[in-house]
């Protein structure tokens, strides 16, 4: 995994817990098949080429809401 697409990654999905989920749903899709949204004239693996879909604007992700209540409603 590099280092640069990491940094670049976690400045647009901060929680760790989302980046990760995000990144490993994205591999999965991959390793069964789906075609990279990127062009690279380089060998990446599967975790760095879901992180350049993301840090490109490439990757659509959604976070549902927990559905939380302020108590003082």
């Amino acid at each position: 995994m590099r280092e640069d697409y990491l940094r670049k990654a976690q400045t647009i999905i901060t929680d760790p817990n989302i980046l990760i989920n995000v990144v490993s749903s994205r591999v999965k899709q991959l390793r069964d098949g789906a075609k990279p949204m990127i062009e690279s004239l380089e060998r990446l693996d599967l975790e760095d080429v879901a992180m350049r879909e993301l840090i490109e604007g490439k990757l659509r992700y959604s976070v549902p809401s927990l559905g939380i209540k302020d108590s003082r409603d």
